[in-house]
């Protein structure tokens, strides 16, 4: 069995159900992944991740590697390990970390050189530490190293770093020691260029890895373009290995991002909205800081299961908010995690029930997308 093994179970138009196999177990597909930057999903514990049903989650390269750093990751036992999650993981590669450094980096062909925001020191990250700090993370998915670049960009300019992509991908996948344990994901970039994507889609195919991306989205271009992009890459990848889309997003981005043939996602919108106190429901957004809850004894979510609409009411909620108490953030991020892992579910089952199923499902997403009753508070201070 290969490291990582997709199974297609079923398929309405381009979305796509199926079983991704890992080192440590088994995912779902569509699923999404909370992001956990530090070795961490802040504010939940491996626990609540799991009463969450969260089953894979995401840390970053850069920042692990930078602090506490990758040998004393491996010296105590690896990430899982250290994070006492014993689920999935995977890891970017760094490259979007380093395109946010832009006054604080230098990118040649070997690699890329930066000075750190946590330490201030210069570090050189190339293909070949990327994937020798992932294989001593002893993460279940390492992401390839790659060139994210910023939109808008001039063609010339997106194709010169298309292919120095795909050079690193090519020195990624000779620097690995450890791939019976870690798999390694390719990412298509091409820009808002199609033929230049779908180009570097059907390149990468062709080299037959573990998994695939669609990367260097998500950097300001329009909602349109971003899943045109999607779909476009999408439909260049082989039918039979996963494919992830990068830091999408809202929970209407998900049902498009399954609509244009993508089965993996991550972002860091549930958890950073929850701390500046929005939760995603089954009524629309809420912004919990609003006047109109402080004294609503209901539920943030009458439909949701989590342990902050089982046992709080908006009203507390809003207290702990207005506050500053540590434990509003940790209630409303395990509220959004939880919103988006049954949204994740929902996609699945309506997989399976056809495409007017998904039709159906959109229209209520679209819906989520908008405040609670449509209408502003106007006693707000936002």
């Amino acid at each position: 069995m290969a490291v990582a093994d997709y199974t297609l179970l079923a398929q309405a138009g381009r979305a796509r159900r199926g079983r991704l196999v890992l080192p440590h177990g088994e995912v779902q597909t569509p699923a999404f992944m909370p992001v956990g930057t530090q070795g961490t999903v802040k504010a939940l514990t491996p626990v609540d991740l799991q009463t969450a049903n969260v089953q894979m989650v995401l840390a970053n390269t850069y920042h692990l590697w930078v602090r506490p750093g990758h040998e004393r990751i491996r010296a105590l036992g690896g990430l899982h390990r250290m994070m006492d999650w014993h689920g999935p993981i995977l890891t970017d590669s760094g490259g979007f970390q380093v395109f946010s450094l832009k006054e604080f980096r230098k990118i040649t062909e070997e690699g890329v050189r930066f000075r750190s925001t946590i330490d201030g020191q210069w570090r050189h990250l190339t293909p070949e530490v990327a994937v020798e700090v992932q294989e001593a993370f002893g993460v279940d998915v390492a992401m390839a190293f790659d060139e994210c670049i910023e939109w808008p960009a001039e063609r010339d300019h997106v194709a010169r770093s298309t292919e120095r992509t795909t050079r690193w991908l090519k020195r990624c996948m000779a620097a690995r020691r450890a791939p019976e344990s870690t798999a390694l994901f390719g990412i298509v970039q091409g820009g808002m260029h199609p033929d230049l994507r779908a180009a570097h889609a059907a390149e990468l195919a062709a080299l037959d890895l573990d998994g695939y991306a669609v990367g260097g989205l998500s950097v300001g271009e329009p909602r349109e373009d971003l899943f045109a992009m999607a779909e476009l890459g999408a439909s260049h990848l082989p039918a039979n290995k996963i494919r992830y889309l990068m830091g999408v997003g809202y929970p209407l981005d998900l049902v498009d991002g399954v609509l244009a043939g993508i089965d993996l996602f991550d972002c860091v919108i549930p958890t950073r909205s929850a701390r500046f106190g929005v939760a995603f429901t089954s009524r629309g957004r809420v912004t919990i800081k609003h006047a109109r809850h402080r004294d609503d004894p209901g539920p943030l979510d009458p439909d949701c299961p989590c342990y902050a609409c089982a046992r709080f009411g908006r009203a507390y909620l809003r207290h702990l908010y207005t506050a500053n108490e540590i434990l509003a953030p940790r209630l409303l991020t395990l509220h959004n995690v939880t919103f988006y892992q049954s949204l994740m579910a929902r996609i699945r089952a309506a997989i399976d029930e056809g495409p007017e199923a998904l039709a159906r499902l959109r229209t209520v997403a679209t819906m989520w997308m908008k405040a609670e009753d449509g209408v502003a508070d106007p006693e707000s201070t936002e």
